[in-house]
């Protein structure tokens, strides 16, 4: 009965604040289009935050998974930066194809999660300090696998990267009164995929009521006989693996290698997952919010650029804005939390 009871305070912490975030995007969104006018009406305007996103939206959700579980890793923008440089050397230098370099870019995340995984889970050291070190890593690896940044012109993968999904009926009119469908690019289909499938990995499989049960209290995920070591390896893993996809898509839609590729990628996943509604201290979160959350750090940096306002320090200061409004709502939260489950 007391299990029950904690979960539904859960999933109804998670639910408000999925709430909250899709409230506060569309009205930002909504508020852009009347007030800064055309450029937020047409539909492209939106499929290029998609277009432009994708990768962090796979990263975050991986992020957002190992926050579930009490963890956190910042080493993913390193991997991706490390990621994209690999790939792009195989295939300008190595005349490699583009299915190879997707299985390079997979097995890198992989190894990264195996060895994180392991130091975090079963030698029992701090999260932060081991992906702080993977991203020293990461970084340092990629400035040795090519030291300057470069274009890819291997054909097939300019044709991969090239190639549109248009989106019927979706679109607006030229100056000229030519209809231009709006369009999506490859990674943002398996962006949403992996959006859909983590969605369903954390809701409905014995895996993902681990993960919240182990962020929730490693204590009582014990007492339920849940292999708690085995349950941080495996977020750590899943998250790292992501960060290897999330490579792969970042160089597909930038068709480049730079050592400078991703650089505070792993913030922007961490803000991200926050303003979604995952919780710092674990136990709480959703994916599809992290996905709006990621969706209203993008829309509130174009709002500030329509506004004029284009030096840099004007973005961070919304976006700590915003983090703060957010944290403050996750505060109230807990307190709730804390004072119902001492009832």
């Amino acid at each position: 009965m007391m299990n029950q009871q904690k979960k539904r305070i859960g999933m109804s912490d998670t639910t408000l604040l999925l709430t909250i975030t899709v409230i506060v995007f569309f009205a930002m969104y909504i508020g852009a289009i009347v007030i800064l006018g055309e450029g937020f009406r047409k539909p492209q305007q939106f499929c290029n935050i998609l277009n432009n996103q994708a990768a962090l939206i796979i990263g975050a959700v991986g992020m957002s998974t190992v926050m579930i579980t009490g963890g956190i890793d910042i080493s993913i923008g390193g991997v991706i930066a490390l990621v994209s440089m690999s790939c792009a050397v195989y295939l300008d230098f190595g005349g490699g194809s583009v299915a190879v370099a997707i299985l390079i870019a997979l097995a890198i995340g992989v190894a990264f999660g195996l060895v994180q995984g392991y130091l975090v889970a079963y030698l029992g050291i701090q999260p932060f300090i081991v992906s702080l070190a993977g991203m020293f890593f990461a970084r340092g690896m990629t400035t040795i696998v090519h030291t300057e940044p470069f274009n890819v012109e291997n054909e097939a993968f300019k044709a991969l990267k090239n190639f549109r999904i248009y989106l019927p009926g979706l679109g607006s009119y030229t100056k000229k009164g030519k209809f231009v469908n709006a369009y999506v690019e490859i990674g943002v289909i398996v962006a949403l995929l992996v959006v859909l499938l983590f969605f369903l990995l954390l809701r409905y499989t014995r895996l993902g009521r681990n993960f919240y049960a182990v962020g929730g209290n490693q204590v009582s995920a014990l007492m339920l006989g849940i292999n708690v070591r085995k349950t941080r390896f495996l977020a750590h893993l899943l998250c790292s693996t992501l960060a290897g996809l999330a490579g792969f898509v970042y160089f597909l839609h930038v068709g480049s290698g730079s050592p400078s590729h991703a650089s505070g990628l792993e913030m922007n996943a961490i803000a991200s997952s926050i303003i979604g509604g995952t919780m710092l201290t674990g136990g709480v979160g959703n994916v599809i919010g992290t996905l709006f959350g990621v969706l209203s750090l993008a829309t509130i940096q174009n709002i500030v650029s329509s506004a004029g306002l284009d030096e840099a320090w004007w973005t961070g200061i919304t976006v700590a804005a915003m983090l703060c409004v957010f944290l403050v709502v996750q505060s109230v939260v807990m307190s709730r939390k804390k004072a119902q489950g001492a009832q």
